[in-house]
């Protein structure tokens, strides 16, 4: 017979990666936590994970009971918060799993913010160059651009414009593109995130009273650097290596400063809202749902990069 315990077990597994991890978390031995697993498997009949020296896999079968014991036990943490019992203040765990230059800059002060308001609420927060590959275990998951999949509920926090920047230095040297499809005798510089062809731009030229929006068009960029990490991609940028494509909440600060100017203005490329993610398959908690209200709060009417 398998227990809420069980579950719980298996939320802490998947969330954490590892056996050590695992054990870390429930403050067991790893010994215990092996034997605990294994009793499981025997138990079901069936094996959950894979294990090799250097890492933990779930299996087809381990996968599907991972995801059935995040949506149970979530519904029964919910269960006070939507019934409530032992009163209305909010607690517990919130696992939020954030971008990392977005996470630091915005999400990691509001969780600060949310936590001074419930006192009793214990986030916990996991910053990632791959948040959605990161999520397992998730409540929230901030995301930046385009959504596939399906098994997770959007809900948009903020427009977010991407931009082509570059430094005054840079552009005094090369010379300020008039069309995106000049950007091929341009440095380029790319961030590598959310497994994005990041070196495809996709742009549409802007409407200007026409009925109908200018049709989309892509240019090919051959990188001459880049990185997983958008802070080190701004840095080059900024010290004149080359052209950008950038999100909006990132490049705003330093083109206000006189530190990029943003060109081709004419033309919109790629937009990347920003969303918070909650499991489709999992009831949300109080303190999720009133998490992602006071984001929602926190981002109108316009995000506090949008001056």
């Amino acid at each position: 017979m398998i227990t809420v315990e069980d579950l719980r077990f298996l939320n802490a597994l998947s969330r954490t990666g590892s056996l050590s991890a695992a054990a870390r978390s429930l403050n067991v031995t790893p010994p215990a936590i092996s034997m605990r697993l294994k009793k499981l498997e025997k138990t079901l009949g069936i094996h959950l994970v894979i294990r090799n020296s250097r890492r933990m896999k779930f299996t087809a079968e381990g996968e599907h009971l991972v995801a059935e014991a995040q949506a149970i036990v979530a519904r029964i943490e919910a269960l006070p918060a939507r019934m409530n019992i032992g009163g209305s203040e909010l607690r517990g765990e919130l696992r939020v799993v954030a971008p990392l230059g977005f996470g630091r800059a915005h999400v990691a002060p509001l969780l600060a913010e949310f936590r001074k308001i419930h006192p009793l609420v214990v986030p916990d927060l996991q910053l990632s160059d791959r948040p959605l590959t990161s999520s397992a275990g998730a409540d929230v998951a901030i995301h930046i651009g385009e959504m596939r999949d399906s098994s997770w509920v959007a809900h948009l926090l903020a427009r977010n414009e991407r931009w082509v920047c570059a430094s005054p230095h840079y552009l005094r040297a090369a010379g300020i593109p008039a069309h995106p499809r000049d950007l091929l005798q341009h440095a380029c510089l790319t961030v590598q995130e959310n497994d994005e062809d990041v070196t495809l731009w996709h742009f549409r030229r802007k409407a200007r009273g026409q009925p109908k929006p200018a049709p989309a068009e892509a240019v090919r960029t051959s990188p001459v650097m880049k990185s997983n990490d958008g802070e080190v991609v701004r840095n080059w940028a900024v010290s004149g290596l080359g052209c950008m494509l950038r999100s909006e909440w990132d490049a705003a600060p330093l083109i206000r400063q006189g530190r990029l100017q943003r060109i081709l203005a004419g033309f919109e490329f790629q937009s990347a809202n920003v969303v918070a993610l909650v499991p489709a398959r999992r009831g949300t908690s109080g303190r999720v749902d009133a998490f992602i209200q006071f984001l929602k709060q926190q981002f109108a009417p316009k995000p506090p990069w949008r001056i």
